[in-house]
């Protein structure tokens, strides 16, 4: 039983690395490496490319302060460096088990300053639907703007609105499975869950206080500020990386908040940092709007990679911090 229990986690932390790898290793089987080490020893422009990286950081350091603001209503006061360290290794440690960060911070804010986890899971799950929504409002005004590209965009990938049924290009069977991985994943994961809640009545209502703190946040405009500033700082983290190469300094900023939609959609697969399904969908997308085949995956390549550098370079930061942090006082376990 035990053995079983255990080949089952190891395949649940080994299926995001293998399903990411094999769309990696279809995008990039012809790659050319030399031109690789080309476009970094001179081949594209540095200097916007570190430029976009402190609002990598910022985005970061936003959620910190925005969760911290919405602890206070429940009477949770941690401190902002140990929420900023807390989430800094939340994106990280979902490198190595995807969405493993939500529940690994909020143990951080437990551990360190005695808040009760179950109060911050709860403000957690507020955050991802403030995010959802904000990011479906942002996707709608995208698809207005320039809804023709993504007519295009579903017709390149073998999904088509007049025939449903039709017949599918190879690609559109990748787009398919993609589609059906994210939900089954999605279905498993709120099944989990709604089980493992279901445990304890205490649990339930410190969830429940933790869902609904905003009607209690003193500053609601402030709140919001911190939401919007967070995606403007990840839009920006992806936008200013456009002019680092000659095929896409010229695209324009339309271009590039389409790309990033896409691509913050392609991210819910359970891969790490999205690799694999974020190349291929911003890929698409850019050479949709003209960029070559061969320079839209140096473009992501590149990217994915130096953005998921600063994630991990962030997190053992987080990590070598926490070490000198000095722990407060811990509540009763049953808060």
């Amino acid at each position: 039983m035990e053995t079983s229990k255990i080949i089952r986690n190891a395949l649940k932390i080994a299926f995001p690395f293998v399903f990411g790898g094999v769309i990696l290793w279809w995008m990039y089987r012809d790659f050319d490496w030399d031109g690789l080490w080309k476009a970094l020893n001179g081949g594209m422009n540095w200097t916007w490319m570190w430029l976009s990286m402190p609002f990598g950081v910022l985005a970061q350091v936003l959620r910190a302060v925005r969760w911290k603001q919405s602890l206070e209503p429940l009477g949770e006061h941690p401190r902002l460096s140990s929420c900023v360290h807390a989430v800094f290794l939340s994106y990280a440690s979902s490198l190595v088990v995807p969405r493993v960060g939500e529940v690994l911070r909020c143990g951080v804010l437990k551990k360190y300053d005695g808040v009760s986890f179950t109060k911050s899971l709860g403000t957690v799950v507020t955050e991802r639907m403030v995010d959802s929504l904000l990011i479906l409002l942002l996707s709608a005004l995208t698809v207005l703007l320039q809804i023709k590209v993504f007519i295009v965009f579903f017709d390149k990938t073998g999904v088509s609105f007049e025939t449903l049924t039709g017949r599918f290009t190879a690609t559109g069977y990748w787009v398919t499975a993609v589609c059906l991985v994210v939900l089954l994943s999605f279905l498993v994961f709120m099944a989990r869950r709604l089980a493992w809640f279901g445990h304890t009545r205490n649990l339930l209502g410190h969830i429940a206080a933790g869902v609904l703190p905003l009607r209690n946040i003193r500053h609601i405009p402030l709140y919001l500020a911190y939401s919007v500033g967070i995606w403007l700082c990840y839009f920006l983290h992806f936008y200013l990386t456009f002019y680092s190469f000659s095929y896409t300094t010229g695209l324009g900023i339309t271009s590039a908040l389409i790309a990033f939609v896409v691509g913050t959609f392609a991210v819910l697969i359970p891969t790490p940092n999205g690799a694999g399904p974020w190349h291929f969908a911003v890929k698409t997308i850019l050479v949709l709007y003209g960029v070559s085949e061969s320079d839209g995956v140096m473009f992501v390549l590149i990217v994915h990679t130096l953005q998921t550098l600063l994630v991990i370079v962030l997190g053992l930061y987080a990590l070598v911090a926490l070490a000198f942090v000095r722990k407060r006082w811990a509540k009763p376990a049953g808060e």
